[in-house]
Protein backbone atom coordinates (compact mmCIF):
# COMPACT_ATOMS: atom_id res chain seq x y z
CA UNK A 1 0.00 0.00 0.00
CA UNK A 2 1.10 3.42 -0.90
CA UNK A 3 1.58 5.94 2.16
CA UNK A 4 1.70 9.51 1.60
CA UNK A 5 4.85 11.76 2.83
CA UNK A 6 2.17 12.99 5.61
CA UNK A 7 1.65 9.22 6.77
CA UNK A 8 5.11 8.26 6.61
CA UNK A 9 6.56 11.18 8.73
CA UNK A 10 4.06 10.02 11.07
CA UNK A 11 5.53 6.50 11.07
CA UNK A 12 9.16 7.82 11.49
CA UNK A 13 7.76 10.20 14.63
CA UNK A 14 6.37 6.70 16.13
CA UNK A 15 8.85 4.69 16.18
CA UNK A 16 10.99 6.45 18.88
CA UNK A 17 14.20 6.19 17.11
CA UNK A 18 14.70 10.06 16.62
CA UNK A 19 13.67 10.83 19.95
CA UNK A 20 17.01 12.17 20.11
CA UNK A 21 16.92 14.76 17.56
CA UNK A 22 12.71 15.44 17.94
CA UNK A 23 11.90 15.06 21.51
CA UNK A 24 15.17 16.56 23.00
CA UNK A 25 15.01 19.04 25.95
CA UNK A 26 14.12 22.19 24.17
CA UNK A 27 13.75 25.94 25.44
CA UNK A 28 10.51 26.51 27.17
CA UNK A 29 7.93 28.65 26.25
CA UNK A 30 5.70 31.21 28.51
CA UNK A 31 1.89 30.78 27.52
CA UNK A 32 -1.03 32.77 28.32
CA UNK A 33 -4.63 31.89 28.72
CA UNK A 34 -5.33 32.74 24.68
CA UNK A 35 -2.85 29.86 23.61
CA UNK A 36 -4.49 27.27 26.50
CA UNK A 37 -7.52 28.20 25.40
CA UNK A 38 -6.93 27.63 21.75
CA UNK A 39 -5.38 24.66 22.34
CA UNK A 40 -7.54 22.99 24.38
CA UNK A 41 -10.16 24.08 22.22
CA UNK A 42 -8.85 22.41 18.96
CA UNK A 43 -7.83 19.35 21.18
CA UNK A 44 -11.55 19.03 21.78
CA UNK A 45 -12.82 19.04 18.62
CA UNK A 46 -9.88 16.05 17.74
CA UNK A 47 -10.94 14.11 20.23
CA UNK A 48 -14.87 14.48 19.48
CA UNK A 49 -14.06 13.94 15.50
CA UNK A 50 -11.57 11.15 15.44
CA UNK A 51 -10.98 9.47 18.64
CA UNK A 52 -11.66 5.63 18.13
CA UNK A 53 -13.85 5.30 20.84
CA UNK A 54 -17.06 7.76 20.42
CA UNK A 55 -18.14 7.34 23.76
CA UNK A 56 -14.72 7.79 25.12
CA UNK A 57 -13.76 11.03 23.20
CA UNK A 58 -17.21 12.48 24.90
CA UNK A 59 -15.99 11.46 28.03
CA UNK A 60 -12.41 13.12 27.03
CA UNK A 61 -14.51 16.49 25.98
CA UNK A 62 -16.68 16.92 29.01
CA UNK A 63 -13.53 15.93 31.53
CA UNK A 64 -11.79 18.46 29.76
CA UNK A 65 -14.38 21.22 29.81
CA UNK A 66 -14.69 21.04 33.56
CA UNK A 67 -11.03 21.05 34.47
CA UNK A 68 -11.30 24.26 32.02
CA UNK A 69 -14.12 26.02 33.77
CA UNK A 70 -12.52 25.00 37.07
CA UNK A 71 -9.80 26.61 36.44
CA UNK A 72 -7.28 23.73 36.79
CA UNK A 73 -5.18 25.11 33.76
CA UNK A 74 -5.06 29.09 34.67
CA UNK A 75 -1.75 28.94 36.50
CA UNK A 76 0.25 27.00 34.21
CA UNK A 77 2.28 29.24 32.38
CA UNK A 78 4.99 26.92 31.30
CA UNK A 79 4.39 25.44 27.70
CA UNK A 80 6.48 22.34 28.68
CA UNK A 81 4.70 21.82 31.94
CA UNK A 82 1.02 22.70 30.01
CA UNK A 83 1.48 19.67 26.84
CA UNK A 84 2.45 17.24 30.12
CA UNK A 85 -0.62 18.30 32.21
CA UNK A 86 -3.09 17.89 29.73
CA UNK A 87 -1.24 14.45 28.58
CA UNK A 88 -1.61 13.43 32.19
CA UNK A 89 -5.35 13.94 32.21
CA UNK A 90 -6.30 12.28 29.00
CA UNK A 91 -4.34 9.65 29.72
CA UNK A 92 -5.84 8.98 33.38
CA UNK A 93 -9.33 8.84 32.13
CA UNK A 94 -8.73 6.96 28.66
CA UNK A 95 -5.65 4.81 30.23
CA UNK A 96 -4.76 5.20 26.31
CA UNK A 97 -0.58 5.61 26.37
CA UNK A 98 -0.92 6.76 22.93
CA UNK A 99 -3.12 9.63 23.68
CA UNK A 100 -0.85 12.97 24.53
CA UNK A 101 -0.38 16.40 23.67
CA UNK A 102 3.18 17.43 22.43
CA UNK A 103 4.86 21.13 22.99
CA UNK A 104 7.04 22.07 20.67
CA UNK A 105 9.58 25.15 20.04
CA UNK A 106 9.86 25.17 16.46
CA UNK A 107 6.78 26.34 14.80
CA UNK A 108 4.20 23.56 13.10
CA UNK A 109 3.37 24.02 9.82
CA UNK A 110 -0.47 25.62 9.84
CA UNK A 111 -2.12 22.55 8.70
CA UNK A 112 -4.07 19.70 10.26
CA UNK A 113 -1.31 17.31 11.26
CA UNK A 114 2.59 18.67 12.05
CA UNK A 115 4.05 16.86 9.27
CA UNK A 116 5.35 19.35 7.16
CA UNK A 117 4.75 19.49 3.86
CA UNK A 118 8.42 20.55 3.27
CA UNK A 119 10.15 18.03 1.72
CA UNK A 120 13.21 19.23 3.50
CA UNK A 121 12.04 18.59 6.92
CA UNK A 122 10.70 15.15 5.82
CA UNK A 123 13.95 14.42 4.22
CA UNK A 124 15.96 15.74 7.15
CA UNK A 125 13.87 12.91 9.40
CA UNK A 126 15.13 10.47 6.68
CA UNK A 127 18.48 11.18 7.10
CA UNK A 128 18.23 10.43 10.80
CA UNK A 129 16.62 7.45 10.23
CA UNK A 130 18.97 5.96 7.98
CA UNK A 131 21.45 7.26 10.83
CA UNK A 132 20.02 4.70 13.27
CA UNK A 133 19.71 2.19 10.32
CA UNK A 134 16.44 2.05 10.14
CA UNK A 135 15.95 0.69 13.92
CA UNK A 136 18.07 -2.43 12.81
CA UNK A 137 20.93 -2.11 15.47
CA UNK A 138 22.38 -5.46 15.44
CA UNK A 139 22.58 -8.90 14.03
CA UNK A 140 24.84 -11.42 15.50
CA UNK A 141 25.36 -15.45 15.15
CA UNK A 142 25.40 -16.45 18.52
CA UNK A 143 26.45 -19.75 19.81
CA UNK A 144 24.83 -23.04 18.23
CA UNK A 145 24.40 -21.05 15.19
CA UNK A 146 21.54 -18.96 16.82
CA UNK A 147 20.76 -15.78 14.61
CA UNK A 148 19.98 -12.25 16.78
CA UNK A 149 18.80 -9.55 15.69
CA UNK A 150 18.12 -6.51 17.62
CA UNK A 151 15.57 -4.30 16.05
CA UNK A 152 14.90 -0.60 17.79
CA UNK A 153 12.05 0.29 15.28
CA UNK A 154 9.70 -0.63 12.24
CA UNK A 155 10.44 2.08 9.66
CA UNK A 156 8.09 1.71 6.65
CA UNK A 157 9.50 -0.49 4.29
CA UNK A 158 9.75 2.30 1.66
CA UNK A 159 12.41 3.55 3.93
CA UNK A 160 14.10 0.65 5.31
CA UNK A 161 12.73 -2.12 3.33
CA UNK A 162 16.23 -2.69 1.73
CA UNK A 163 17.61 -2.87 5.08
CA UNK A 164 15.31 -5.09 6.20
CA UNK A 165 15.50 -7.50 3.49
CA UNK A 166 19.09 -7.76 3.90
CA UNK A 167 18.71 -8.44 7.67
CA UNK A 168 16.56 -11.35 6.97
CA UNK A 169 18.43 -12.90 4.51
CA UNK A 170 21.80 -12.45 6.72
CA UNK A 171 19.80 -14.40 9.17
CA UNK A 172 18.46 -16.78 7.09
CA UNK A 173 20.95 -19.94 7.50
CA UNK A 174 19.69 -19.63 11.35
CA UNK A 175 19.15 -22.86 13.03
CA UNK A 176 17.34 -20.38 15.53
CA UNK A 177 16.00 -16.76 15.70
CA UNK A 178 16.09 -14.57 18.24
CA UNK A 179 14.27 -11.04 17.45
CA UNK A 180 15.28 -8.32 20.67
CA UNK A 181 12.27 -6.28 20.53
CA UNK A 182 13.18 -4.78 24.46
CA UNK A 183 13.88 -1.01 22.85
CA UNK A 184 11.75 -1.13 20.76
CA UNK A 185 9.01 1.65 20.41
CA UNK A 186 6.77 0.72 17.62
CA UNK A 187 6.69 2.38 14.32
CA UNK A 188 5.08 0.87 10.82
CA UNK A 189 2.65 -1.85 10.66
CA UNK A 190 3.89 -2.15 7.11
CA UNK A 191 7.14 -3.33 7.92
CA UNK A 192 5.57 -5.25 10.63
CA UNK A 193 4.08 -7.12 7.87
CA UNK A 194 6.95 -7.37 6.01
CA UNK A 195 9.81 -8.68 8.55
CA UNK A 196 6.97 -11.37 9.56
CA UNK A 197 6.48 -12.68 6.09
CA UNK A 198 10.10 -13.78 6.23
CA UNK A 199 9.22 -16.12 9.19
CA UNK A 200 6.43 -18.04 6.83
CA UNK A 201 5.71 -19.57 3.69
CA UNK A 202 4.30 -18.95 0.57
CA UNK A 203 0.87 -18.86 1.36
CA UNK A 204 -0.58 -15.32 2.67
CA UNK A 205 -1.33 -15.66 6.29
CA UNK A 206 -3.80 -13.08 8.53
CA UNK A 207 -1.78 -11.06 10.93
CA UNK A 208 -3.69 -8.12 12.02
CA UNK A 209 -6.68 -5.43 10.84
CA UNK A 210 -6.81 -2.20 11.90
CA UNK A 211 -10.06 -0.41 11.96
CA UNK A 212 -9.87 3.53 11.58
CA UNK A 213 -13.39 5.37 12.86
CA UNK A 214 -12.49 8.41 10.86
CA UNK A 215 -13.15 6.40 7.86
CA UNK A 216 -14.77 3.78 9.00
CA UNK A 217 -12.79 1.40 6.99
CA UNK A 218 -10.69 -1.87 7.97
CA UNK A 219 -7.37 -2.40 6.65
CA UNK A 220 -5.96 -6.03 6.71
CA UNK A 221 -2.75 -7.34 7.06
CA UNK A 222 -1.53 -10.38 5.59
CA UNK A 223 2.12 -11.74 5.01
CA UNK A 224 3.20 -11.53 1.65
CA UNK A 225 3.78 -14.46 -0.74
CA UNK A 226 7.26 -13.42 -2.32
CA UNK A 227 9.55 -11.79 -0.38
CA UNK A 228 13.33 -11.48 -1.92
CA UNK A 229 15.66 -14.20 -0.63
CA UNK A 230 14.76 -17.14 1.72
CA UNK A 231 12.32 -17.28 4.07
CA UNK A 232 12.43 -18.54 7.58
CA UNK A 233 9.10 -20.79 7.86
CA UNK A 234 10.69 -23.77 9.86
CA UNK A 235 13.03 -22.05 11.75
CA UNK A 236 12.61 -21.47 15.56
CA UNK A 237 11.87 -18.11 16.82
CA UNK A 238 12.05 -16.47 19.84
CA UNK A 239 10.81 -12.57 21.20
CA UNK A 240 12.44 -10.95 23.65
CA UNK A 241 9.95 -8.20 25.44
CA UNK A 242 9.96 -5.64 27.80
CA UNK A 243 7.86 -3.08 29.71
CA UNK A 244 9.10 -0.37 27.01
CA UNK A 245 8.17 -2.85 24.44
CA UNK A 246 5.44 -0.55 22.27
CA UNK A 247 2.75 -0.58 19.83
CA UNK A 248 3.60 -2.09 16.56
CA UNK A 249 6.28 -4.38 18.51
CA UNK A 250 4.04 -5.16 20.30
CA UNK A 251 2.14 -6.14 17.37
CA UNK A 252 4.62 -8.29 15.97
CA UNK A 253 4.67 -10.31 19.00
CA UNK A 254 1.40 -10.39 19.55
CA UNK A 255 0.61 -11.92 16.09
CA UNK A 256 3.56 -14.36 16.32
CA UNK A 257 2.42 -15.28 19.50
CA UNK A 258 -1.54 -16.12 18.19
CA UNK A 259 -0.47 -17.48 15.26
CA UNK A 260 2.03 -19.76 17.61
CA UNK A 261 4.64 -19.00 15.90
CA UNK A 262 7.67 -18.10 18.54
CA UNK A 263 8.20 -18.12 22.30
CA UNK A 264 8.35 -14.66 23.59
CA UNK A 265 10.94 -14.18 26.54
CA UNK A 266 11.24 -11.20 28.61
CA UNK A 267 8.56 -8.70 30.31
CA UNK A 268 4.87 -7.86 29.55
CA UNK A 269 4.81 -5.21 26.88
CA UNK A 270 3.45 -1.68 27.47
CA UNK A 271 -0.01 -1.69 26.44
CA UNK A 272 -0.34 0.55 22.97
CA UNK A 273 -2.67 -0.82 20.25
CA UNK A 274 -3.84 2.21 18.87
CA UNK A 275 -2.95 4.15 16.02
CA UNK A 276 -3.41 7.08 14.80
CA UNK A 277 -2.43 10.77 13.67
CA UNK A 278 -0.48 13.94 15.23
CA UNK A 279 -2.89 17.23 14.77
CA UNK A 280 -1.99 20.84 15.16
CA UNK A 281 -3.52 21.99 18.30
CA UNK A 282 -1.90 25.65 18.15
CA UNK A 283 1.62 27.12 16.16
CA UNK A 284 3.51 25.57 18.80
CA UNK A 285 1.40 22.29 20.21
CA UNK A 286 0.02 19.29 18.66
CA UNK A 287 -2.29 16.23 20.34
CA UNK A 288 -1.85 12.67 19.04
CA UNK A 289 -5.24 11.30 18.48
CA UNK A 290 -5.97 7.57 18.69
CA UNK A 291 -7.59 7.04 15.52
CA UNK A 292 -7.74 3.31 15.42
CA UNK A 293 -7.34 -0.02 16.90
CA UNK A 294 -6.31 -3.17 16.32
CA UNK A 295 -8.18 -6.11 15.65
CA UNK A 296 -6.44 -9.96 15.56
CA UNK A 297 -8.38 -12.52 13.74
CA UNK A 298 -7.84 -15.13 15.94
CA UNK A 299 -8.33 -13.34 19.44
CA UNK A 300 -10.78 -10.99 18.02
CA UNK A 301 -9.05 -7.71 20.42
CA UNK A 302 -5.49 -6.40 21.04
CA UNK A 303 -3.34 -5.37 23.87
CA UNK A 304 -4.18 -2.31 24.71
CA UNK A 305 -3.80 -1.62 28.56
CA UNK A 306 -3.29 -5.31 28.85
CA UNK A 307 0.38 -5.19 26.70
CA UNK A 308 1.88 -9.01 25.48
CA UNK A 309 2.26 -11.10 28.35
CA UNK A 310 5.40 -13.55 27.49
CA UNK A 311 5.45 -17.56 27.51
CA UNK A 312 8.58 -17.38 29.74
CA UNK A 313 8.04 -14.53 31.98
CA UNK A 314 11.57 -13.21 33.23
CA UNK A 315 13.28 -10.23 33.97
CA UNK A 316 14.16 -8.16 30.84
CA UNK A 317 17.91 -8.22 31.35
CA UNK A 318 18.08 -12.12 31.45
CA UNK A 319 15.50 -12.74 28.73
CA UNK A 320 18.27 -13.18 25.96
CA UNK A 321 20.30 -15.21 27.77
CA UNK A 322 16.95 -17.01 28.85
CA UNK A 323 15.57 -17.86 25.15
CA UNK A 324 19.51 -18.52 23.72
CA UNK A 325 19.61 -21.13 26.33
CA UNK A 326 15.80 -22.20 25.49
CA UNK A 327 16.25 -22.17 21.62
CA UNK A 328 19.67 -24.35 22.25
CA UNK A 329 17.98 -26.60 24.09
CA UNK A 330 15.23 -27.19 21.66
CA UNK A 331 17.78 -27.61 18.78
CA UNK A 332 19.61 -30.01 20.64
CA UNK A 333 16.54 -32.38 21.24
CA UNK A 334 14.88 -31.19 17.44
CA UNK A 335 17.21 -29.45 14.95
CA UNK A 336 16.85 -30.50 11.77
CA UNK A 337 19.96 -32.40 11.06
CA UNK A 338 22.59 -34.19 13.52
CA UNK A 339 25.43 -31.36 12.72
CA UNK A 340 23.03 -28.94 14.38
CA UNK A 341 22.01 -30.90 17.20
CA UNK A 342 25.81 -31.65 17.86
CA UNK A 343 26.17 -27.78 17.62
CA UNK A 344 23.56 -26.98 19.88
CA UNK A 345 24.61 -29.74 22.66
CA UNK A 346 28.27 -28.28 22.13
CA UNK A 347 26.72 -24.65 22.56
CA UNK A 348 25.26 -26.08 25.86
CA UNK A 349 28.18 -27.91 27.31
CA UNK A 350 29.63 -24.18 27.44
CA UNK A 351 29.37 -22.40 30.36
CA UNK A 352 27.63 -18.88 29.33
CA UNK A 353 29.46 -15.70 28.70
Amino acid sequence: MQRSQRTLFAGLLATGLLSADLQAAQPDMTIDAKVRQEVISNTIKYLGDNYVFPDMASKLVQDLKARQQRGEYDKLTSATEFAKQLTADMQALSRDKHLNARYRHEPIADDRTTASESAEELARYARQARAHNYGFSKIERLPGNVGYLKLDGFEDPSVGGATATAAMNLLANSEALIVDLRENGGGSPEMVQWITSYLFGTTPVHLNDLYYRPQNETTQYWTHAHVPGARMADTPVYVLTAKRTFSAAEEFSYNLKNLKRATLVGETTGGGAHPGDRYRAHAHFSVFVPTGRAINPISKTNWEGTGVVPDVAVPAAEALTTAHKLALEKLAKDGRDEPARKMAAMALSKPAN
